[in-house]
């Protein structure tokens, strides 16, 4: 039988400029989102400049979120994004690392795989990055390959990933673009746009040798006429290559503005590509519903990654955030989130009493001792106040320990991850993780990626669900104690969901006749929800929540 032919995939390069935190990864999301719209095949890559190998050892508080792929490999956030708006499922081969692509590299030069030849840094890193990108492109036999470089333009971090641009588009001129996304500052006291930034960051990225084919101007309102002429003569571009990308309430409307100003069809026409007419409308419907919702929703996040000077860092829970906004638009409600630290409720516990002011109360994912005991009190308010709880991975395992102390009367009730020598171990470390911490192996060790959980019947999980097995991504080391399980099920605590041999407690929860929701989950959930699929949990979380 004959196979058909594979495609001659394009690539869009999506770089930065004048500062971080510009929006690539949401323009790259965006742009695979109307382009899957237009009826084509795409998929997404992100480097990241660092010496880091994956994500894994990076500080929240620094670097934000991170994501696992089904795979198990820890990512940077906005891997994240990209599945989110694509509705990609996506592994190892669509992320990278400096310190990845070297470590491959020098790893081939020690199996004798270069033939003696001497290894550079030029050309043979950006081959390695070139290769990665080609081979992820060629396994999703994708018609786009959209790939985001970390960082900012001028930096020397990201230099050699813009050396394997320049590369690809000397081999391949016509199939490659570079998109410039980059920021236009309005200084409170000028009172005006301005363009200067704009036009050294892509005179910044001519000396890389490359030019930009369209440039994505952020700012906090739209691009009048005057600024594009202006960016379009400075930076030896067409005034149409020159998209408009203002602030916007919700990052779901950007795929919708970029097609304003008909993005979809210059990317085309760039890259020679025929597609079908654009169908965003199932996107669009979406979106709307989300703003019609008016009456609010009020859910506090209650973690310990929010602080960063004298700044709030959300982006350390943005899979968690996003995936309560999904949840919330379709229960018609409008997502009123609020973080609290929890050592604020160590420091005080009268402050406890303002949860009651929430319609619930989520306690995300997290490591080590600080700010535990604020948690506990949290999550021991919402049981005896009715007030919804989910918690996720860690907040999962401090649920039991809260039931396990102030229901099952076992006092001393502890995970081995914040006291070792606890008499009453109901969280302890996974029997595989002992050795690895035995010695020192922390990177890409953990529980890591897509496992089966198997649902029990007439649970709060089961209804949510609507089946009796769920494929969740994980990320821990610890876990409910084998040895306490038959004891916490006598005190009313209902494990909803385990793995298949039922050794590990995936679920747990108090059935509705005790508490209008009070559930949690040893996974991640939030890794898998999106605006067009909201998860079922955080669905179920949000139902009680309104109610």
């Amino acid at each position: 039988m004959a196979t058909r032919k594979q495609r001659r995939t394009k690539y869009i390069f999506v770089v930065g400029g004048v500062m971080s935190g510009v929006g690539k990864g949401i323009a790259a999301s965006s742009i695979g989102k109307i382009l899957q719209a237009r009826g084509l095949t795409v998929t997404a890559l992100k480097i990241d400049p660092y010496i880091n190998v994956d994500a894994g050892t990076m500080n929240p508080t620094e670097h934000g979120e991170v994501f696992v792929l089904q795979d198990g490999y820890e990512t940077d956030q906005d891997m994240g994004n990209y599945e989110r708006f694509m509705g990609l499922s996506l592994d190892r081969g669509n992320y990278m690392t400096t310190g990845s692509v070297y470590k491959s590299v020098i790893d081939r030069e020690r199996n004798l795989e270069y033939g003696g030849r001497c290894v550079e840094v030029v050309p043979h890193i950006p081959l390695e990055v070139i290769g990665r990108i080609r081979a992820a492109a060629k396994k999703a036999d994708a018609d786009v390959a959209i790939i985001e470089i970390g960082g900012t333009i001028g930096e020397y971090q990201n230099i050699l990933f813009l050396e394997a641009v320049r590369m690809m588009k000397i081999e391949r001129p016509e199939d490659v673009l570079v998109a410039l996304v980059s920021y236009l500052p309005i200084p409170g006291k000028i009172g005006e746009m301005k363009t200067k930034p704009t036009q050294y960051a892509s005179r910044t990225l001519n000396s890389a040798g490359l030019q930009a084919d369209i440039i994505i101007a952020r700012s906090a309102v739209p691009l009048d006429e005057r600024r594009k002429e202006k960016i379009a003569t400075f930076c030896s571009l067409r005034k149409d290559s020159i998209v408009s990308a203002p602030d916007v309430d919700s990052i779901y409307d950007v795929p919708l503005n970029f097609e304003k100003d008909h993005l979809s069809d210059i990317l085309l026409k760039k890259l020679g590509l025929r597609a079908r007419k654009n169908t965003l409308g199932d996107w669009a419907r979406v979106v709307s519903r989300a703003k019609k919702a008016e009456k609010p929703v009020r859910v506090a996040v209650v973690g310990k990654y929010f602080k960063t000077g004298d700044f709030v860092l959300s982006d350390v829970y943005i899979s968690v955030i996003e995936a309560l906004k999904h949840a919330a638009f379709a229960v018609g409600r409008k997502p009123e989130l609020t973080w609290i630290d929890s050592e604020e409720y160590e420091n005080d516990r009268k402050k406890l009493a303002e949860l009651k002011g929430f319609d619930g109360v989520l306690i995300p994912g997290g490591f080590g001792s600080r700010g535990v005991e604020g948690k506990l009190q949290a999550i021991r308010f919402c049981r005896e106040n009715k007030i919804p709880y989910f918690g996720l991975c860690y907040g999962m395992q401090l649920m039991v320990i809260e039931y396990a102390r102030h229901v099952l009367g076992l006092k001393s009730a502890n995970t081995t991850e914040v006291d070792p020598r606890t008499k009453d171990p109901v969280i302890d470390i996974l029997p595989e993780q002992r050795a690895k911490l035995a010695r020192k192996d922390y990177g890409g060790s953990m529980r890591l990626g897509s496992y089966t959980a198997v649902i029990a019947p007439k649970t709060i999980a089961a209804a949510a669900y609507g089946a009796s097995e769920a494929l969740e991504r994980h990320r821990h080391r610890y876990e409910v104690n084998p040895e306490y399980v038959d004891r916490i099920r006598g005190a009313g605590l209902v494990f909803s969901g385990t793995s298949p041999d039922g050794t590990l407690m995936e679920i747990a929860e108090l059935p509705k006749s005790k508490h209008p929701f009070f559930l949690a989950a040893q996974f991640h959930p939030e890794f898998q929800s999106s605006l067009e699929h909201p998860h079922p949990l955080f669905l179920a979380f949000l139902k009680a929540c309104a109610k």
